[in-house]
């Protein structure tokens, strides 16, 4: 049986008013790498927070490789490497001088274990002398995943680590999780990126502080079973409104130049489709059907 390093058991957290989370119910295996799939202000940061032992939960309870984040937060943060969204190294210190406080803190050094941050460090180590404030947006990334790693942590908690950086660089940093997983380390992520989703073991859906389907991506898509069509003409906003004025209209959602449609039989005839865009005098029109992605079963789980 698989144990499990993380779970959350009814997290809920407001602010006044404000639900932050609500009844949030996850676990996560040992060196599974686990996704927090949603938009901003969904939630995600919160509950990485609670599990950091950084805030405190309003009910609830949540374990890490079966300690209280509560009771034994001292514990914890011995174990866990966290990485938070937005950069919070010391900005006036080089990147060397960064990875060193950070050893030093928890009572070790960059040469014990290098060997767990070398395929990632090994890429900033020719600025190693500049200052981190100095750094581009995938450089202070990657330096930010070596101070989070340099302790030789259990469970790695990282918080939109891709959001602001390149294409590139998000590509490089994925492939750095994956090796990381193989080491052993459970590594819980979050994104607002859908095609992240598809790079997990698991992911959870997450929008307005509640989780609306936790299950592999591959799941997530098969369970994805009324018709979709994508929809393209000259006009993509006056295609929007048509489709949304529609008999029958379920959604009808932008997907770069095309529109990705819906019904609500959950069955769509494109004849009758075609000839009422043709109608509207829509030109260079182009219907298909097509297999739903991680983004359409998000928009679906919100509706």
């Amino acid at each position: 049986m698989t144990k499990n390093s993380v779970t959350a058991y009814n997290l809920s957290k407001s602010y006044g008013e404000t639900k932050a989370i609500e009844n949030i119910c996850f676990e996560v295996e040992q060196a599974e790498l686990f996704g927090l799939i949603g938009p901003d202000g969904a939630g995600k940061t919160t509950i990485f927070r609670i599990l950091t032992s950084l805030i405190l939960a309003n009910s609830g309870e949540a374990k890490l490789n079966g300690l209280d984040v509560v009771k034994d937060y001292k514990k914890i943060r011995q174990t866990i490497g966290y990485m938070p969204g937005k950069f919070s190294l010391y900005q006036d210190l080089t990147v060397e001088e960064n990875l060193s406080f950070f050893a030093t803190v928890f009572g070790t050094t960059i040469e014990e274990n290098y060997d767990l941050v070398k395929d990632i460090y090994h890429q900033i180590e020719p600025f190693k002398k500049r200052r981190a404030g100095k750094l581009s947006g995938g450089m202070k990334q990657k330096l930010a995943l070596s101070c989070a790693l340099i302790h030789k942590p259990e469970i790695l908690i990282l918080d939109e680590p891709t959001t602001g950086v390149d294409a590139v660089s998000r590509k490089e940093f994925w492939d750095m999780l994956k090796k990381l997983k193989t080491k052993g380390i459970t590594i819980l992520v979050s994104t607002p990126y859908m095609d992240e989703a598809s790079l997990c073991d698991r992911v959870a859906l997450i929008q307005k502080g509640k989780i609306m389907q936790i299950d592999t991506p591959q799941a997530i898509v098969d369970s994805y079973t009324d018709d979709l069509v994508s929809v393209k003409s000259s006009n993509t906003y006056r295609l929007i409104k048509d489709l949304r004025d529609y008999p029958d209209f379920n959604s009808a959602f932008p997907f770069g130049q095309r529109v990705h449609f819906t019904n609500k039989s959950g069955s769509i005839n494109i004849d009758e489709l075609n000839n009422y865009l043709l109608q509207k005098e829509h030109k260079q029109l182009e219907i298909k059907k097509i297999e739903a992605n991680i983004e359409d079963c998000f928009m679906a789980q919100m509706k």
